[in-house]
């Protein structure tokens, strides 16, 4: 399994404007094979940050998520506004167990 871990700096107003594409694209993603899990989330404590939580089930799943058409609908969207990728990064790990 991959784990997926971004997060972006988003300007004033802009997770307003952003909030249909964002929504729009974790419908498709989640709905994608090879998809296990995909959520966006504002910090609580700077909510200038976003984070992005993704679980694909191997690379390849990972690989054509990135060619998707909804990813290119998703990109153009957020072109105009003030959100800026300042890390991604993807983990290999197992199914892990539950804490509790």
């Amino acid at each position: 399994m991959l784990i997926v871990l971004a997060e972006a700096k988003i300007g004033a107003g802009a997770l307003d404007k952003a909030h249909r594409a964002i929504a729009t694209m974790v419908e498709a993603s989640l709905s994608e094979e090879g998809c296990i899990s995909y959520a966006f989330a504002q910090n609580a404590l700077d909510p200038t940050k976003l984070h992005i939580v993704e679980k694909w089930v191997d690379d390849t799943a990972l690989s054509f998520h990135f060619q998707t058409p909804h990813m290119a609908t998703f990109q153009k969207a957020l072109g105009g506004l003030d959100v800026t990728v300042t890390s991604a990064s993807k983990f290999q790990a197992d199914d892990g167990a539950p804490l509790m």
